[in-house]
């Protein structure tokens, strides 16, 4: 590993942890409820009561960004959730026994593929109608292909190891070989990837909610908290750059982590 790629898994680790902690004790304790209104509290600068401000209706911005921060961690997680099993599932099965099943699946992905992801989400989650859960499986089944060609790529590699050979001629089930044995091989790449996958379900979760199509209110997102800011940008703009940077750090720390384990051999 080099030693650039060394800083990049460290403070990957760091700065991802970080805001998963802080989103995590959001969970269970915010300052003020994060939607209660206060019209004698609108647009609040940051102060010691207020550390973030406050927004137009007076609601506590650190609370909101807490409460959406985690939100889009739910989604992010649940829709790579959804993409990394399934897409292993069908990336095993293609990687491994080959033939028209993985011509015929992998033709699919390409097609699927030549499409803008966001196009797709638009499309998939208008059909479904708004909603975490609506959002989570319209986001899971497109991230599908990602995780499946990479398990796929990795399955073809390492079932031609002398070790996987063996395994056949000894009479070892298929399906053991192929999550006992090559499976755990991958493990270094799909981490990698889930990274990557991650980064690329918050932008997607911000931007659904941002167009008004992703999580609903009363419940606080971060993207509907970017559109909501566009109005006071340049009058309140510690409206924006809270909501925005805390994409920012989630798409950051895991950006980094993404690149550090991209370079672990």
């Amino acid at each position: 590993m080099t030693k650039k790629r060394n800083y990049n898994l460290i403070f990957g680790i760091i700065l991802s942890s970080f805001v998963v902690i802080l989103l995590t004790v959001g969970v269970f304790w915010t300052p003020y409820n994060p939607d209660t209104m206060n019209a004698s509290q609108r647009l609040k600068a940051p102060s010691a009561e207020h550390i973030l401000g406050t927004d137009n209706f007076g609601r506590d911005i650190f609370s909101r960004v807490l409460k959406g921060g985690v939100s889009t961690l739910w989604i992010s997680v649940s829709t790579v959730l959804v993409g990394l099993i399934f897409g292993v599932i069908v990336g095993a099965f293609t990687g491994y026994y080959g033939g028209i099943l993985d011509e015929v699946v992998m033709r699919l992905n390409d097609v699927l593929n030549s499409f803008p992801s966001i196009l797709l989400s638009l499309v998939l989650v208008s059909l479904l109608g708004p909603g975490k859960k609506n959002v989570v499986i319209a986001l899971g089944l497109l991230f599908i292909p990602s995780f499946a060609r990479i398990t796929r790529s990795e399955f073809s590699r390492i079932k031609s190891l002398d070790y996987v050979k063996s395994a056949k001629l000894i009479g070892v089930p298929s399906l053991r070989i192929m999550f006992v044995h090559i499976l755990p091989n991958t493990i270094n790449t799909l981490l990698s990837t889930i990274a990557i996958g991650f980064n690329n379900a918050v932008l997607a979760e911000a931007s659904l909610s941002f167009l008004g199509i992703g999580v609903q209110p009363p419940d606080p997102s971060l993207g509907r908290m970017l559109a909501e800011s566009q109005t006071y940008l340049f009058s309140a703009p510690w409206y924006t750059l809270s909501a925005g940077g805390m994409i920012v750090l989630l798409i950051l720390g895991f950006g980094l982590l993404s690149d550090g384990l991209g370079d672990i051999e």
